[in-house]
This record gives C-alpha cells, structure tokens and sequence, in this order.
C-alpha cells in the first residue's frame, strides 16, 4: 500500500511540474511609493499644475515635495544645466524663455523629477524547465510616469512630462545547457604561470 501511495504521490507532483504549475516560480513587483496609484492618476494631477500660477505651496498640496512626498528628487541649477543643455550644441538661447531665466537666476533655479513606477513581474511556464534554468518565461507589465518640475523661487515656470503608461514586456530565455549554461561563472577562474 505504501509503494502505491508513493506511486500516486509521484505522479501527481511530476504531472503539476509538467502542467506548468504557475503558483510555484517566482514573482516580484516592484514599486516606486507614491501617492498615486496610476498612470492616470499621476497624470491628472500633472495637469493641474499651472506654469507662472502654481506655487511650491500649491505643488506640496498636490504631492510634488521632496520633503513629504517619497522619490521626489530636488535638483540644482546645474543638473538642470546637464537636463537641458547636455551637449555643447544647444546654447542657452535655443531654450523656452523661462528656462532661461530661471537658469540665469542660478541658486534661485531648481528642479523637482517625479518618477513613480509600478512593475510586476511574474515567471511563467513549465515549473521544471524554469527550474533546472533550461527555459525561462517572464512576463512584466505596469507603468513608469516621468515629470520634471522647474521652479524659480517659489513659482513653477516650466513642466514636462513622459513616461509608460503601459507597460507589457516577455522575456522567454532557453538555456540549452540548463544549469551548465552559465558554468564559467561559477568555477573559479584558470590561472596560468
């Protein structure tokens, strides 16, 4: 009785691991905290924003602060210099007025880069082919909104924005060699005298 209950056992778990069993391979997200939830969301609350109206004030209500709201990065005059102007070929004349000014105005002149992200990744495919590193399916998919903020004193004179509002990657890697695939990169290196 016990060698057929250990047959049945058997043949279950290899039956799970050949049907793909999704629930066992890995997964990650990946978050960038911020108070939105959304690509959406984070780009109706950049649309708000008013160049030559909206204040520093205003922007901490809406939860671009660097000092209250996570991964909001301040910038200096001179890394909006490199932003804007990374490469000899692009005189200051060439800018939008106000960033010019404000570029002039130097100390008076910084920057907020708002970039919140949402990535979930999860592997899929058959459980042992992804285990012994013959093949590996991942498929990620989320959002990436990219902002820049430029203030001169306490006035928003300048706003961009960019990013991904959907992302949808697969990576499918076949490793013929499965765990000897990459087998150099554990040995230890041959030294020759």
């Amino acid at each position: 009785m016990n060698i057929v209950y250990s047959i049945c056992s058997l043949i279950i778990a290899m039956t799970m691991a050949l049907n793909g069993c999704a629930s066992l391979l890995p997964s990650v997200k990946n978050t960038t905290q911020s108070p939105w939830q959304s690509f959406t969301e984070a780009k109706q609350e950049f649309d708000k924003i008013v160049p030559n109206q909206t204040t520093r004030e205003d922007l901490k209500s809406m939860g671009f602060d660097p000092f209250e709201t996570a991964n909001v990065n301040l910038i200096t005059y001179l890394d909006l210099i490199q932003k804007f102007m990374p490469n000899p070929s692009i005189k200051l004349e060439d800018l939008d007025p106000g960033i010019q000014a404000c570029l002039r105005a130097r100390e008076a002149c910084q920057g907020y880069e708002v970039s919140p992200k949402v990535l979930n990744a999860r592997r899929y495919g058959n459980v042992l082919l992804d285990l012994f590193n013959f093949r590996r399916k991942q498929e990620t998919r989320g959002w990436h909104f990219v902002a820049l903020l430029v203030l001169q004193d306490d006035l928003v004179i300048y706003k961009l924005w960019g990013g991904e509002p959907n992302i949808s990657q697969f990576e499918d890697k076949k490793n013929p060699l499965g765990p000897f695939q990459n087998i150099g990169d554990i040995l230890p290196p041959i030294k020759f005298n």
